[in-house]
């Protein structure tokens, strides 16, 4: 695998975790609309923290165990039927989603990283995320070039993130009704559709 398809691989499976409904986007929408971008970066950083620290550990653990033909074949499977899963349930979800409520609450801005990370390493989609596909990048990304492969897919994975909150919460503070506009389900869509054929690539290639 050359170093643009693994970059390739790595964006295109990111997009499962990072555009993703849930606990963290709902609130950096909500504080977005008062604070501007600079909470949504400030929850990036929060989410990165805890997330950093959950890839190292997966990667010492898996760095024992990459060579393994039995490793490989369960993680690409189940890793492949994850995003199976999850593509379907990101085009039933762009079909149902709802206005997200612009809720006026107060929080000091210095709060926004440790709600970061709260709503992070709460989130059992999260977990569930870097346990199952996840764990397939990091497996592949030991597989071309050991840490250096790790740093690289990493950097590759959470600029997605930054740009994701970052770009929400500067539109909710904008007053752009971007989480309601019909283009943000056609994304959703297209993501889900995506990760089915990522889904079908992960298992092929631990069945082949």
């Amino acid at each position: 695998m050359d170093i643009l398809t693994f970059i390739a691989e790595v964006v295109g499976v990111t997009a499962s975790g990072a555009l993703a409904p849930g606990p963290l986007f709902v609130k950096n929408i909500t504080e977005g609309s008062k604070f501007g971008a600079r909470s949504g970066f400030l929850f990036a950083i929060g989410h990165t923290a805890v997330e950093l620290s959950l890839v190292i550990v997966l990667a010492f653990g898996l760095l024992t165990v990459a060579d393994q033909p039995a490793v490989k074949l369960a993680i690409g499977v189940a890793g492949g039927l994850a995003l199976l899963i999850f593509g379907l349930m990101q085009i039933r979800e762009s079909m149902s989603a709802k206005p997200v409520e612009m809720r006026k609450e107060k929080m000091a801005v210095k709060g926004h990283f440790l709600v970061g990370t709260i709503f992070t390493g709460l989130n059992p989609y999260f977990i569930l995320w870097w346990l199952v596909p996840g764990a397939k990048l990091i497996l592949d990304s030991i597989a071309f070039a050991s840490w250096a492969g790790v740093f690289l897919m990493y950097v590759a994975h959470v600029w997605m993130d930054y740009a994701w909150l970052t770009g929400t919460a500067y539109l909710a503070r904008r007053g752009t009704k971007f989480v309601d506009h019909k283009g943000y389900r056609i994304v959703l869509m297209l993501f889900g559709l995506i990760l089915i054929g990522f889904g079908i690539y992960f298992l092929a290639s631990a069945l082949v």
